[in-house]
């Protein structure tokens, strides 16, 4: 399934507003699933702008390794202290279990990156309260707030 990234999509995943509450009201506290010191991947770029923006990311990757300065977790679970948003870089059928740890965590925002979309996940995680977005990037949103 396609879906349009700049306008709200077919399920409202992308919703403007949404990715609006998340960046600027919902906390600065990020744990980037798949987050490691891999210079090539598109995590390490995407955190890299949301510290320049005034987010704390928090590295999540079964290596648990330092990236940008802060101390990695293995698991979600791992992390001593509250998380405000899950930043999801998985595949979409890994993206789902996530999901539902940052649910049961207790964050208050889930983000998908682009190309992960998994709609039951999406159904379960705003039915638990959270907000959500699918199949967009912060680092590409956040400048755009002006």
């Amino acid at each position: 399934m396609s879906v349009e990234t700049t306008t709200t999509g077919p399920t409202g995943y992308s919703a403007s507003e949404t990715v609006r509450r998340i960046l600027t009201s919902t906390g600065d506290t990020w744990a980037v699933v798949g987050l490691s010191s891999n210079r090539a991947r598109a995590a390490y770029g995407v955190a890299a702008v949301l510290q320049r923006f005034g987010k704390r990311i928090v590295p999540v990757h079964p290596k648990a390794e330092t990236v940008h300065g802060e101390q990695g977790y293995a698991s979600l679970a791992d992390i001593p202290f509250p998380v405000d948003v899950v930043d999801v870089f998985v595949n979409s059928e890994l993206a789902g279990g996530i999901a539902d740890e940052a649910v049961a965590i207790g964050a208050k925002a889930v983000w998908f990156q682009l190309d992960v979309v998994d709609d039951d996940a999406f159904a379960r995680t705003r039915a638990a309260g959270l907000d959500m977005v699918m199949d967009r990037c912060p680092a590409i949103e956040i400048p755009r707030l002006g």
